[in-house]
């Protein structure tokens, strides 16, 4: 039997890996768990529950941790998480940038969901409101989406409130006529989402894809001009309110993974899978449509699809294995 045989055979259930130089190394390098955040939507919570399944093959002892946006990048500071492998960076406000500067947690590049966040809309509302989805067509709809809470102004449902203010600021910074609601949870703008197409009513929210949410309801985004720009948020002689800043769209995120500094050298194989570490959004949305639509347990979901494509994530492994 060839050493390459053996070595993938070792490496396929977890038990040993070897260095290119021929060196055992033991994997998993330590018997502490590695801690993975979980954040409020499925979507972040399918990501890393693949990435712990991963974690998982290889040996390691994984804890998945419940977090919020902004304080998790504390607990990843000192050490108490170790991994958020999906950051949406425009979510986190200075939490995030601040976290980086300290050099306690590292950044290891994109995901790799093709992402867009915006206000959406239920496309009959082009019938209601024929403007739409230009920005101007909103306005002139603002009555149809007023609520007892916000008239005489109409309610854009809003990010939840741990996920930023980005609804609030546009509406400010382009002086529009309405109030951004904070919903309660992913779940209460899904539920909002439903019983909207239900009744075929007005909903203006912020909402994000992937999500399964696009491939079962007809949506489409609010076209706002100009897109945004770093000067527009700082320079108010950028966009067309001369006297506020944040008077353009909305800021795209970089989707992206983040350790804990200390975890390439207490896991150094384990770090070398989440560098590599790739999570398609086509794929992330059937999965959370499973979860979500069809009432799955998510730990099922996860392994059924780690399952049917060891040919994308086993590579992560060997070349993590070779090298350590």
């Amino acid at each position: 039997m060839s050493r390459q045989l053996i070595i993938s055979l070792l490496v396929s259930f977890g038990l040993l890996a070897f260095t290119c130089d021929g060196n055992a190394a033991s994997v998993p390098e330590s018997k502490e768990p590695i801690k993975i955040a979980l954040n409020e939507w499925t979507g972040q919570n399918v990501t890393a529950k693949v990435l712990g399944g991963i974690y998982e093959s290889m040996g390691y002892k994984v804890e998945y941790v419940t977090a919020g946006a902004m304080p998790q990048f504390t607990a990843m500071q000192e050490g108490k998480l170790t991994t958020q492998p999906e950051v949406w960076t425009n979510l986190v406000g200075e939490a995030y940038p601040k976290a980086l500067e300290t050099k306690t947690i590292v950044e290891l590049g994109l995901l790799g969901l093709n992402n867009y966040e915006g206000w959406a809309y239920p496309k009959y509302m082009e019938q209601m409101c024929p403007g739409l989805p230009r920005l101007e067509g909103l306005i002139a709809c603002k009555d149809k989406l007023a609520t007892p809470e916000t008239f005489p102004k109409g309610r854009i449902l809003a990010y939840p409130s741990d996920w930023g203010t980005a609804s609030a600021k546009l509406v400010a910074g382009m002086k529009l006529p309405f109030v951004a609601v904070p919903a309660g949870s992913e779940g209460a703008e899904i539920a909002e989402i439903k019983a909207a197409f239900l009744k075929k009513a007005p909903l203006v929210l912020m909402f994000w894809k992937p999500h399964w949410v696009h491939a079962v309801y007809d949506m489409d985004w609010v076209q706002i001009d100009p897109p945004y720009s770093d000067a527009c948020a700082t320079d108010p002689k950028v966009g067309p309110n001369p006297d506020t800043t944040d008077d353009c769209g909305f800021p795209q995120a970089r989707v992206v993974k983040s350790a804990w500094v200390g975890m390439e050298k207490q896991w150094p194989a384990a770090f070398s899978v989440l560098k590599n570490f790739q999570f398609d959004g086509t794929e992330q949305g059937k999965l959370v449509y499973e979860i979500d639509q069809k009432g799955r347990k998510l730990d099922d979901v996860v392994a059924e699809w780690l399952k049917s494509h060891e040919g994308t994530w086993k590579p992560w492994v060997t070349t993590a294995t070779a090298s350590n």
